[in-house]
């Protein structure tokens, strides 16, 4: 029996729209999110080398690269009007504006690269990114919010970087604080008062993420 053309096509469409459906759910993404001077860079780099499947999500930012930083390994490095554009054509999977004039935002082409190479996009990001981001892969992401022990700890570590003037580290911990207050929008949160039972602790939970 022949299947007629436009018969043919429909069962075509349905199959592909259901092996894409399949395709986007098996698209895991797993998301580390934390006030600053929690520690989520260095769990995030410590997930890296314990998972080989895993590959950073490198974002995109309007600032100047600093140091020995590397257009495509730390940052897309963009203009504001550069990353504006996008803006309007819908390729960020989040953005924000953190200062005025300064954006920062994950695009989907480097999702669908990490993808494309046959691995798990690991993403460190604010917090509100963060939860844009679960809204948009709900079934796929895994979001982990490292948790300081205490907001005067939190304090503690900022100021032993001496990087903040008292101005910038009041901002700091008023912005953490509001932070903590969504930690249970995540999925998981993990407490690091000791770094490396921290990092067990996220290990696990990505493991069992992985395999699931």
């Amino acid at each position: 029996m022949q299947i007629r053309g436009n018969t043919a096509a429909k069962i075509f469409a349905y199959l592909f729209s259901s092996f894409s459906l399949h395709m986007a759910i098996n698209h895991k993404i797993i998301i580390i999110t934390a006030p600053s001077g929690a520690g989520k860079t260095s769990i995030t780099h410590h997930l890296m080398q314990h998972f080989p499947q895993l590959a950073f999500s490198v974002s995109a930012a309007t600032r100047q690269a600093r140091g020995s930083e590397k257009d495509g390994v730390d940052y897309y490095f963009m203009s504001a009007e550069d990353f504006k554009q996008k803006i309007q054509h819908n390729e960020f999977v989040e953005w924000e504006m953190v200062y005025e004039g300064k954006y920062y935002g994950t695009l989907k082409s480097e999702m669908e690269r990490i993808w494309n190479n046959h691995q798990v996009p690991i993403l460190d990001i604010d917090v509100k990114g963060a939860i844009h981001v679960k809204q948009q892969y709900p079934g796929s992401s895994l979001t982990i919010f490292i948790e300081p022990p205490s907001v005067d700890e939190l304090k503690k570590r900022l100021q032993s970087r001496g990087t903040e003037t008292e101005e910038s580290l009041a901002a700091r911990v008023n912005k953490a604080s509001y932070e903590i207050s969504f930690k249970d929008q995540f999925d998981r949160q993990v407490v690091n008062d000791h770094l490396e039972t921290a990092r067990a602790k996220a290990v696990q939970i990505v493991q069992e993420f992985l395999a699931s």
